[in-house]
């Protein structure tokens, strides 16, 4: 294997030096179709996201996938843009988050950002923290909720980005946080301060989570139980019944069977069940991003006001509120070893 030699610019203090590594899923760099494609070749590329032979899934990719979707899912991020920031809204969270964390925890501590697909990389915040003398790095992929499509492949960049360096960092990988106080109170917060400035009461409020093959849970893919974990703790918040807050899987892509409910066909029977007004949460998404202004702020309210519904609202992610810094600060500080917090100030 050849090594790839990193430096620091700065040396490690005598006592050593502990930074941050906030990473999320990843963005393209813009909404154009060339653009895209290289986001979508990277994240569909991922054995871990499919898990199909490579010999069989990537004539189909670089072929049918990667010569049409690009153009439709080039459209569905025009819509959601930041033109001020020229960034999809994903990357702009994810920056903010990291740049109100570095504040929170002063200049004794780096905090750097990545993303598992597209740019920054995982490797470049790696060499960031590194070029400022980090020979400890607290790392947290800001997925809630545990899956090997998400938090093992975030885990498994980095290790390779560590595979290639001849001075590694030690790191401590943060685990997910299902029901985590601070995760919980966020969403319930969220949720009453949105309904709080309606005009009118919802219905239903009905969570919808990113969905996953079937085939992941049984080969031992805890996700679904993570799901429930946060839907249970954040119904107990908000004093909600399982009708009055159901839980939904979205994104569903092929023809396989993933888990179920799926959030489309169950918001669509609504209106039919006299259920016309309706709020959406999102609990498996820390920042709002193209499946949740996208999949649901445009297309599923489409088809919810088609099927005879009259009003849906999204709850915000937490973003870059106190909320999310709050959640984000209380994780890494409890992650941090005993003897890590002692130079670095991070002890919760």
């Amino acid at each position: 294997m050849a090594f790839i030699d990193k430096t620091p610019a700065t040396s490690v203090p005598p006592g050593g030096k502990t930074g941050v590594l906030i990473a999320n899923l990843g963005t393209p760099d813009g909404t154009d179709y060339f653009s895209v494609r290289r986001y979508l070749g990277e994240f569909l590329s991922d054995r871990r996201v499919i898990e199909a032979p490579p010999a069989i899934w990537q004539p189909i990719l670089q072929g049918v996938v990667l010569t049409t979707r690009p153009s439709k899912s080039g459209e569905a991020y025009a819509r959601i843009w930041d033109r001020v920031e020229d960034a999809s809204p994903l990357r702009v969270y994810t920056r903010a988050q990291a740049e109100k964390l570095a504040a929170r925890l002063g200049s004794s501590v780096p905090v750097a950002w990545g993303m598992r697909y597209g740019k920054p990389s995982i490797r470049q915040a790696v060499e960031e923290l590194m070029d400022q003398g980090c020979d400890r790095i607290i790392y947290l992929s800001l997925y809630p909720q545990y899956s090997a499509t998400t938090t093992a492949t975030a885990n498994d960049q980095l290790f390779r980005t560590l595979m290639k360096l001849r001075r590694q960092p030690a790191v401590m990988t943060v685990p997910a946080f299902p029901d985590h106080p601070a995760y919980i109170a966020g969403l319930e917060k969220s949720v009453r301060d949105h309904l709080a400035s309606l005009s009118w009461k919802p219905q239903r409020i009905v969570a919808s989570f990113h969905g996953l093959p079937k085939i992941c849970v049984d080969k031992g893919d805890y996700y679904p139980d993570d799901c429930e974990r946060t839907i249970v703790a954040l119904r107990k918040a908000l004093e909600l019944t399982d009708a009055q807050m159901p839980i939904t899987y979205q994104s569903r892509f092929g023809p396989m069977e993933w888990i179920q409910p799926y959030t489309a066909p169950f918001v669509k029977a609504l209106p039919e069940q006299g259920i016309t007004r309706i709020a959406v949460i999102m609990p498996g998404f820390i920042s709002d991003c193209i499946e949740t202004l996208d999949e649901i702020g445009h297309e599923l309210r489409d088809e919810f006001i088609e099927a005879g519904g009259e009003e849906l609202t999204l709850v915000p992610c937490l973003n870059d509120t106190p909320m999310a810094v709050d959640l984000i600060e209380a994780l890494v500080r409890e992650a941090c070893p005993p003897s890590w917090a002692k130079e670095s100030g991070l002890a919760s």
